[in-house]
Order: structure tokens, then sequence, then C-alpha cells
């Protein structure tokens, strides 16, 4: 009797802990799924079209647990998109259309149960797109071996300019892109003939004009800046002249290679040379005997490394010119900064240097200017700092590239 009744005892419990257990897991379960509930509707407060687009002020419902704010729509290429912004702001603004006609947004507020609300409904209608302000914008101006773009862009959003260049059946086309206000662009590589320019915007949806002519331009002729009358200011050059290497090597037409040391042409400034210290920046300031303008140049390193591994070049070793300034001036008092310009590489061994920069490095580093230079007379090389040595600086040689003898 007793053991029947302990027994009866333990199916109680048995069956007690089992539905205690049913029960934990159906709440855990219920609460994995979490709250179900939607979150109520935004109010729309006002809409204000844009070019391409609109900025829509809402307010927020109530709930304590809205993640994000989410707008639906079709844009300008027929493509169904969405835009989703913080519950922290209470603008959202659409964008992607084209021409000034009504369509159709749905806004939702999504909790951080994913819980969507109702949409909420409302036709705005954009201005027409920014692309076409941008491309009624664009200037083409003729410059040294090349030609100058300009454009306004009031939204300052991201456009694309497909500048198509037409001599005769052959074309090229290049492609600028800026989110600037107001930009201007040189673009290179022109030779001096009459060229053909069509030009056409595109925005960061994929919409895009069409194909305008913007007229015939001949680029300004470009030449190499002759150095046969360049002579070196001496009294206002740092000393250049240590071991095999010279000043005036910097502007004698030969470029020195890594292969042999038969055309090691270089300057060498040595702080021994020079105070005990390498006190920059170090500078070299050549007297042109002429007057020019300049668009761009081209700098190259030091490449024969004395004693260095086999097969391997002196490029961007910590005694080559790393960073420097350019200056012109008509009678080496009053200087014009042309710009501020490194060549960029790693310092040190050269295991980690790649294939591409010791290309760069031999075929010279090209530096454009913003603008054509003014009128020189005097040139200024300012060297700002080396790939890390407090020893010595090396540089191999420099081309001007513009108009000569003015």
């Amino acid at each position: 009797m007793v053991a029947s009744k302990i027994h009866a005892v333990r199916n109680i419990l048995y069956v007690s802990s089992l539905l205690l257990v049913i029960s934990l897991i159906a709440s855990c379960e219920s609460d994995d799924k979490g709250d179900t509930t939607p979150p109520g509707e935004l109010s729309v407060i006002s809409t204000e079209a844009t070019y391409g687009g609109a900025v829509i002020t809402y307010t927020l419902p109530e709930d304590n647990d809205i993640l994000y704010v989410r707008a639906d729509y079709t844009n300008g290429k027929g493509e169904a998109v969405f835009r989703t912004v913080s519950k922290h702001v209470n603008q959202i603004e659409v964008s992607g259309f084209v021409l000034e006609e009504d369509v159709t947004v749905s806004l939702t507020v999504v909790d951080e149960n994913q819980n969507s609300s109702k949409d909420v409904a409302l036709e705005i209608r954009p201005l027409r797109s920014f692309i076409f302000l941008v491309q009624e914008s664009i200037q083409i101006e003729p410059d040294l071996g090349g030609v100058q773009v300009s454009w306004d862009n009031a939204t300052e959003k991201t456009v694309f300019i497909y500048l198509h260049i037409q001599d005769g059946e052959d074309e090229q086309i290049r492609i600028l892109s800026s989110a600037n206000k107001n930009e201007k662009i040189f673009v290179r590589g022109l030779e001096a003939k009459p060229l053909l320019f069509l030009t056409k915007t595109e925005d960061f949806d994929g919409n895009i004009s069409e194909l305008q002519e913007k007229g015939t331009y001949t680029p300004l002729f470009e030449e190499k800046i002759n150095k046969d009358t360049w002579k070196l200011v001496s009294n206002l050059s740092i000393d250049g002249n240590a071991y095999e290497g010279a000043t005036v090597n910097f502007w004698d037409d030969v470029i020195d290679t890594f292969e042999t040391n038969s055309d090691n042409s270089y300057f060498i400034i040595n702080r021994n040379d020079n105070g005990g210290i390498l006190r920059w920046p170090l500078d070299i300031v050549i007297d042109l005997n002429k007057k020019a303008k300049i668009n761009r140049f081209k700098v190259w390193q030091r490449a024969y490394w004395y004693n260095g591994p086999d097969g391997k070049s002196y490029y961007y070793q910590e005694e080559n010119l790393k960073s420097f300034d350019l200056y012109v001036s008509m009678n080496k008092t009053d200087w014009v900064l042309l710009g501020n310009f490194e060549i960029e590489g790693p310092a040190g061994g050269t295991d980690e240097i790649s294939q591409a920069l010791l290309d760069e490095a031999a075929a010279g580093h090209n530096f454009n200017l913003d603008e054509i230079s003014p009128e020189f007379r005097y040139l200024k090389f300012s060297i700002t700092s080396n790939f890390g040595s407090d020893s010595f600086c090396h540089g191999s040689e420099i081309t001007l590239f513009g108009r000569d003898n003015l």
C-alpha cells in the first residue's frame, strides 16, 4: 500500500515537472517572438522639392521602440528603390528622379522588432534633375597640352561628366567626377589641333543626360622647356656637390639608371658640407636665363645603388628626395608657390616595393599644376623631406613642360 502511494506521488511529481518544463519552453518561445505590435503611422508636415528629388519632413508616432523610417518609391530609371533614416531625425530625402512630374512615395515606420507601420503614401513633384543644370553650366577652355573643363553643381551631389573628344573619326572619352559646388578639372595629353568636344552628365543613380556638343577648341601647344641656358644660383642654393654628385646634374638631361654607374647623374646633398645638419627645406635655385610658363613637370630619383643588392635599384631608399615645394619668380626675391608635392612610395627595404612603383620611378614622377604658372625666370626647388636619412639627400633630374622662351 505504502509503495503504491509512493509510486502515485512520483507520477504526480513527474507530470507536474513535465508540465513546468513545457510551460517554460512555451514561455521562451513566446519571448523569442518578441513584440509583434506594429508602430503607429508618421505624420507628414511638409515636402520640399529639390533638383531630382524632395525632402520630406514628418513627426514620428509616440512608440518608444522606433528604429528607423523607410521611404519606398520608383526612381527615374523605373527601378524600385528605398531610403532609410534613423529615428533621431525628422526628415528623409528621396532622389534619383529626372523629370518634373508627380511621383508616389510610401513612408513606413519600423521598430526594433522589424514591425512596420501602415504605409503613408504621398505625391511629390521633384524639380528637373540637377544633371541638366550641370550639363548646361559646363565650360571648356584651351589649356597647355589639353583643355580646362569647369562646371557648377549647386546640389553638391556626385556627378559624372563624360567628355567625348573627337578628332575626325577618332574619338576618346574621359570621365570626370566631383561633388564640389564649383569644379575645374584639367584634361591633359591632347594634341594642339582643333578638336570637337561633347559632354553628357550622369548622377549616382545612373540617370544620364543626352550627349550635347560643346564646341571645337584647340589645346595650346605644350613643349619641353629647353635646359641649355639654365644656371645654378649658388648663393641661394644648397651644396649638392658631394662625392660623384653635382647640383647641376639636376638639369643636365641625363637620367640616372640602376643598371650601371656609367650614367650616374644626380646631386648628393651631404650634411657635412652644409653645416653638419640637413636643415629643411633644402633649396636649389635655378636661373633659366629666359622666360617660361609651365603646366606640369617630372622628377626622377637617384637609381644606381653602390654596393647594393644585385639587380636592385636605389629608388625609394632613405637618401632619395621625397617631398618638395616648387616656387617661381621674376627677380629672385618675390616667389610664387606653385604647389606642395610628394613622391608616394615606401621607404626602406626593396622587397616590399611593387613593380608598379619601380616602373613609375624609372619613367619619372609626373606632377600637374592646378593652373598654368605665371611667367617666370627663376625656379626654386625646395626639398622638404627625404625617405628617412638624416645625413644625405639625392635626386637625379627635373624636366619642365609648358611654353618656352616667351
